[in-house]
């Protein structure tokens, strides 16, 4: 027989009127103010983690460059930078 497992509550929240009529207001037909709230703690959820993620990549790409020597010139970058900013460019016109 398969565990179910119990569920938590998130503490209540106390906003003003103004926060809570803005919250009511950009709801979709058919959600819930729990709802809303519930998709807004697993959004910032996600984008932490992706945040954290971010930083550890980019503390160990330093440090890896650090140990080998071996750096991306600004040169370098910018110039991929230009051609990621063309081709999107490019793309746009092209609709």
């Amino acid at each position: 027989m398969k565990a179910v497992s119990k569920t938590s509550t998130i503490p209540p929240l106390r906003v003003n009127e103004s926060v809570r009529a803005a919250a009511e207001a950009a709801l979709m037909e058919g959600e819930t103010l729990s709802g809303f709230v519930l998709e807004a703690i697993q959004f910032n959820i996600q984008r932490r983690t992706m945040q954290q993620e971010f930083v550890a990549r980019g503390l160990a790409a330093r440090d890896e460059a650090r140990q080998t020597g071996n750096y991306v010139s600004v040169e370098e970058v910018l110039a991929g930078l230009d051609k990621t900013l063309a081709r999107s460019r490019n793309t746009a016109a092209g609709k």
